[in-house]
């Protein structure tokens, strides 16, 4: 067998095997190697406020000029559900030791399949809140409420199950509060307020995030 021909062989073989190779990697696997090469760069320093969860938090890429008196590390990575936070605990939040860490996740789970249920999404913070008590001790843990969104009203129901049962059970640890957004964001007859969204009626602008200020940051710690 020629050189030529061998060599042929061994690219037609390799670029082959380049789909299989994407295919078996799990759900937001590029978001967390940018994590990790940004942390090669320059690891955050110990005793921030980690921001973790799904694209609300992706997207609030100002973040730290809301707090300035906070400081920030923000790996919230957009698209995201609960499980995808549990998969990825080990690289997006034990790493960081942090002073404490805000959560906004599980309206994405909601939206991904009729058959996930307001329980379903508790027992998955549930999972999430053990994974970090058994890895952290007693850091201070705030999660968010899940947002009422227009171009998701058919769940609003859901999500206010799930935030007040996620509420009540953290009323249980004094080492963790609940940020209640949600109420916040509605208009008087109880519906979401549509000035507070992008376009896409999903994702807020800056006047839905300085709500979202009013509310966290008397609970977050200096």
């Amino acid at each position: 067998m020629n050189k030529s021909f061998l060599t042929l062989v061994i690219t037609i073989t390799f670029f082959s095997l380049v789909p299989a190779l994407y295919a078996q990697q799990p759900p937001f696997y590029s978001d967390i190697q940018a994590f990790k090469k940004k942390d090669a760069e320059k690891f955050p320093a110990r005793n921030q406020i980690l921001f973790v969860g799904s694209s609300s938090f992706t997207k609030w890429t100002d973040v730290q000029d809301y707090f300035p008196a906070y400081p920030i590390i923000n790996r919230g990575f957009g698209g995201s559900q609960l499980t995808d936070v549990i998969r990825y605990a080990g690289q997006v939040i034990y790493p960081y030791h942090a002073k404490q860490i805000v959560i906004y996740c599980g309206e994405n789970d909601l939206a991904a399949s009729d058959t996930v249920s307001a329980a379903t999404v508790v027992a998955r913070f549930k999972t999430l809140f053990g994974m970090i008590r058994g890895n952290l001790d007693d850091v201070p843990v705030l999660f968010v409420s899940l947002k009422p969104s227009p171009s998701r009203e058919k769940l609003m129901a859901k999500m206010q199950a799930a935030n007040t049962a996620i509420k009540r059970f953290l009323a249980k640890d004094r080492h963790a509060a609940f940020a209640n957004v949600y109420d916040k964001m509605l208009l008087p007859d109880g519906k979401p307020r549509p000035d507070i969204f992008l376009s896409d009626n999903l994702h807020m602008n800056a006047k839905g995030y300085a709500i979202w200020q009013k509310v966290l940051q008397p609970l977050l710690l200096k």
